[in-house]
């Protein structure tokens, strides 16, 4: 996509061929261009629009109805923030008396757009010409254009005097290979500047990747991990007069679950409704080690975010349990109490590993369909299937780990 195609989507006759494609994505690629060029459709505007159909097809799980007037591109539709994920910081930000943001490096626009909603003047700034006139076009198109202006440009160079508080997102993909950038040093912007944002803006807010090193979280910021729906989403540093505490796993819930336990309590789990999705928080320093004991009935499998931004030694507090082994994020209790926090399973065998034992216990227990977990063992999943040779009629989940050191199985049925 370049800008003259851009162009060209965005006229009467881009608008119609946009329409054309969106009736034929999804099915077979030959068929839905042949069936443009059919219409009358030239062959470039037909391949434009036909990409946008189906990155918009793709991008609904991100971003909801709005993605069916929204113009993408692959990488930018991978490194953009999920909606409820975009919304719940914008709505973080106008709650802390945030009226104006930079948005630098704001891509295809995902948390300027939930900013501007949330009645916040943007100014975003983004290097790629193509992906800049993108997010001006998704502002006009969410009707927010007055509210969210973007500038083709260096990010470093924009004068953040001008406005309240800075976001930053810097890209953590290598331009023309997509391939991930793992050392920070290789961010653009330079995790320097990044990291210096707050000396200059104190409101300053960074997404980062989960896997950040704990070591380059800057003191006095506040280090969140969110999930959706179990499935670990981001990180982002929070600083200066936004940061509320050391560590925080948050876990943003859109699908019904079971019911949760509020305490409101700091270092203690809590949850808010927000705009139809359920918003649970645990916070605390990240120091906190949990208590150590035997498998007793019941396993706790944590929530990702809270396992990165360490704080199961909380959670393990709340729900009365303790490790098998220090090292190893599964928790043990004697009791099953229904939290957002953890998955449940109830325990019914413990062995230690041995593929001729564990092919035996689960011929016995007619098991012919199983969930594979593990945390801290080396064994392939897949391959571990096929050579127990399941043939049974019962389903179960088969815990992998270790206890006091020891590889471990676990024999488990969900609670």
């Amino acid at each position: 996509m370049d800008l003259e195609q851009l162009a060209a989507l965005r006229t009467p006759e881009g608008s119609a061929a946009l329409a054309a494609a969106d009736a034929v994505a999804g099915g077979d690629p030959l068929g839905a261009a042949a069936s443009l060029r059919a219409a009358g459709i030239p062959a470039g505007l037909a391949a434009a629009a036909l990409t946008q159909a189906e990155l918009r097809r793709r991008a609904v799980g991100k971003f909801g109805p709005a993605a069916t007037a929204m113009f993408l591109t692959r990488p930018g539709l991978e490194q953009a923030t999920r909606a409820v994920v975009a919304d719940r910081r914008a709505q973080r930000l106008r709650a802390a008396g945030v009226a104006t943001l930079a948005d630098l490096g704001c891509g295809l626009g995902a948390d300027a757009l939930a900013a501007a909603r949330a009645g916040i003047r943007v100014y975003g700034v983004e290097a790629d010409p193509v992906t800049a006139a993108m997010a001006a076009a998704n502002a006009e198109a969410a009707g927010l254009a007055d509210l969210f202006t973007v500038k083709c440009g260096d990010a470093t160079a924009f004068d953040v005097t001008r406005v309240d508080a800075v976001f930053c997102d810097p890209a953590r993909r290598r331009a023309g290979t997509g391939r991930r950038i793992f050392d920070p040093n290789a961010y653009s912007p330079p995790w320097d500047f990044v990291t210096g944002l707050a000396e200059r803006v104190p409101r300053t807010v960074v997404k980062v990747a989960p896997g950040l090193d704990h070591a380059l979280i800057p003191p006095g910021a506040e280090a969140e991990w969110v999930s959706v729906d179990g499935d670990l989403v981001e990180a982002a540093l929070w600083c200066g007069p936004l940061a509320h505490s050391p560590r925080r796993a948050t876990l943003l819930r859109c699908k019904e679950g079971p019911p949760v336990n509020a305490y409101g309590r700091e270092g203690r789990p809590s949850h808010t409704p927000v705009a139809g999705t359920a918003v649970h928080q645990v916070t605390g320093d990240g120091t906190t080690e949990a208590p150590v004991g035997p498998v007793r009935r019941f396993l706790y499998d944590p929530d990702p975010a809270v396992v990165r931004a360490h704080l199961v030694a909380e959670l393990a507090a709340d729900l009365d349990a303790t490790l098998a082994d220090p090292a190893i994020a599964y928790l043990y209790a004697d009791r099953a109490v229904a939290t957002p926090y953890a998955r449940c399973l109830e325990i019914t065998d413990v062995l230690p590993f041995s593929l001729k034992r564990l092919r035996a216990l689960l011929r016995e227990r007619r098991v012919g369909r199983v969930e594979i977990l593990k945390r801290g063992s080396a064994l392939e999943p897949e391959k571990l299937r096929r050579d127990l040779r399941l043939a049974g009629d019962q389903p179960a989940s088969l815990v992998l780990t270790r206890v006091a050191g020891a590889p471990t199985a676990l024999l488990c049925h969900p609670t």
